[in-house]
């Protein structure tokens, strides 16, 4: 199998990504054929194309072998998380190849528990947190992009949005995490320094893609999480000058 993941939740990312199916391990083996990524969060639709284009050996007019597209649906600002999903859809319509969606946190939260050993195979690094831990990115405004995960990154709760003194008690990751570390330490969540600065990128988000894929799990549809109303409103009716 091999696909293509993109993610602007945070940054601008891509990722090429292909494993051999293995019985009774979905995913071991693995591979990161080509990845992407810039730290600029401000120019997401002009790095994008080329930064995808780059990534293909294959002729991107016909369409590269692929098996499907996996995008990172945020939660995240609305430019950026729009540039990356609008992207997906269209090389997956031109291309005619499957589209999935992956909420953006969920690759942090894979990043988490596969930040220990590494034996040699890619899906294998296992750190097993010891309890429920919670990830957290930035989403400006004095507030945070938050869910709470078990000890294996099942999703427990979220994605949320609001002020970092909304988490609970737990282990936080993420540039969230770094942000408000003395107010999150202050209400007794441990902060991992590790992981202060980390942001969701593609490459971890089509792992945990894959690994699902292979497994017969489901994935999300494309829909954006904004989880905020747009600045933007259709102005109301004039008022009368009389």
């Amino acid at each position: 199998m091999r696909i293509l993941s993109i993610d602007t939740s945070a940054i601008a990312s891509a990722a090429l990504i292909s494993a051999v199916p293995h019985e009774g391990r979905p995913g071991a083996g693995a591979t990161v054929e080509a990845s992407f990524a810039t730290e600029d969060t401000r120019s997401h639709a002009e790095v994008l194309g080329p930064g995808v284009a780059a990534l293909f050996a294959d002729p991107m007019v016909d369409g590269p072998a692929l098996d499907a597209i996996v995008v990172g649906v945020g939660p995240g600002p609305f430019t950026g998380l729009r540039s990356g999903i609008a992207m997906a859809r269209t090389l997956s319509f031109v291309w005619g190849v499957p589209l999935h969606g992956v909420m953006s946190l969920d690759a942090l939260a894979w990043d988490v528990l596969h930040a220990g050993h590494q034996d040699g195979d890619v899906l294998s690094r296992v750190l097993h947190p010891e309890r429920d831990f919670v990830i957290a990115t930035d989403a400006r405004r004095k507030e945070v992009y938050w869910a709470r995960y078990s000890r294996d990154a099942t999703l427990l709760e979220g994605p949320h949005v609001g002020p970092a003194t909304e988490l609970p008690a737990l282990s936080v990751y993420g540039m969230g995490a770094g942000i408000y570390r003395e107010v999150l330490e202050a209400q007794g969540c441990t902060v991992d320094g590790s992981f202060s600065a980390a942001q969701p990128k593609a490459e971890s988000l089509g792992l945990m893609a894959m690994a699902n894929l292979l497994a017969g799990r489901p994935l999300l549809d494309s829909t954006p999480l904004y989880l905020r109303e747009s600045d933007a409103k259709v102005p109301g009716p004039r008022k009368r000058a009389l």
